[in-house]
């Protein structure tokens, strides 16, 4: 595909790692660099991928040089986008570049006869920049906020762990591996009819959920899982699991909550709050200096709850989304 623009768009499975090495590299110093994010530990992974030649992408080539890549995964009817990059000599070229690999890619993805649903969320690009070959396609638009938290702020100066404030019936514990299961069956009841089902729908099932879980846990592309910093509630009585926060490690003195949730019966009794004063203070103690994580701009409870314990927006960025199943007229 030849452009005005001089790019030619090329099959992704036509380049090898070492090729798209320097591209990436340059990518991950982005990251580092707008989100705090030492993205080093996901580059190497998806080097790992585009060796094997079988990721679905595209390309972008400007006068043979390497410019930019899209590439997506296949998760059964569903795909989704996992990331657009593009190095230019200003933003505007950048964005444009950019546009045109994801318009190759979601054409492709649009015209696979087994593809239901497709989804993505691009970190790296501000709400709104690179919504129109989404738009065009069809696709329906969740803002959303990258939020930041400075342990170092002398204002920030963590709260004592008060865990004794808890209801007696409620214990903290650390994550354990024995907490996969009901975990999972907590998030999949946290998610039923809320927004972020429609974004992710991994949360619309158990199964899903515990491939979320799954993720979270074992690979990097949310940091690197930190069980030390990953807290339960749970029940004294039952030991039904009552709330969680997960956090991952995304550079030496940063940590991301990968997931926040409480049981619906036990909203409004402080728990995530809780949750989040004991994860700030342990994070303080052991060195870290800011805490990120992600939340659905219209999620207007956890996005005050966030705002009221000092957490600030840093980015904001889309998730998008398309469901054939919900475009059929």
């Amino acid at each position: 595909m030849a452009v005005a623009t001089q790019l030619e768009i090329l099959d992704l499975r036509h380049f090898s790692a070492r090729q798209l090495r320097p591209l990436l590299e340059t990518e991950s110093r982005v990251w580092e660099q707008r989100l705090r994010w030492n993205y080093q530990s996901s580059t190497e992974l998806l080097l790992q991928y585009l060796d094997s030649r079988i990721l679905p992408g595209f390309v972008a080539l400007d006068r043979g040089r390497i410019c930019g890549f899209a590439f997506c995964v296949y998760e059964g009817q569903k795909a989704v986008v996992g990331d657009a990059f593009a190095i230019a000599n200003d933003s505007a070229q950048m964005l444009q570049t950019t546009q045109i690999l994801l318009h190759q890619l979601l054409q492709l993805l649009l015209n696979s006869p087994g593809i239901q649903r497709i989804e993505s969320q691009l970190l790296l690009y501000d709400a709104g920049s690179i919504n129109e070959p989404f738009l065009s396609a069809g696709f329906v638009m969740y803002p959303r906020l990258f939020m930041e938290y400075d342990l170092a702020a002398p204002t920030n100066s963590p709260q004592p762990a008060d865990v004794t404030n808890l209801p007696s019936e409620v214990e903290l514990l650390r994550w354990s591996a024995d907490h996969y299961q009901p975990a999972a069956e907590l998030i999949h009841e946290c998610y039923l009819g809320h927004i972020d089902a429609q974004i992710n729908d991994q949360y619309c099932s158990l199964h899903g959920s515990l491939r979320f879980l799954h993720n979270i846990v074992r690979f990097p592309g949310c940091g690197v899982f930190e069980p030390n910093a990953s807290w339960v509630l749970r029940d004294r009585h039952t030991g039904s699991i009552l709330g969680m926060l997960l956090c991952s490690r995304v550079a030496a003195d940063v940590a991301h909550i990968t997931q926040l949730c409480i049981t619906p019966a036990w909203r409004g009794h402080g728990l995530g709050r809780a949750l989040l004063n004991h994860c700030s203070h342990r994070l303080a103690r052991a060195g870290f200096s800011a805490i990120t994580l992600t939340v659905t701009e219209s999620n207007n409870q956890a996005v005050k709850l966030y705002e009221s314990r000092g957490f600030f927006s840093r980015h904001r960025f889309d998730a998008m989304v398309f469901d054939k199943t919900n475009s059929q007229t």
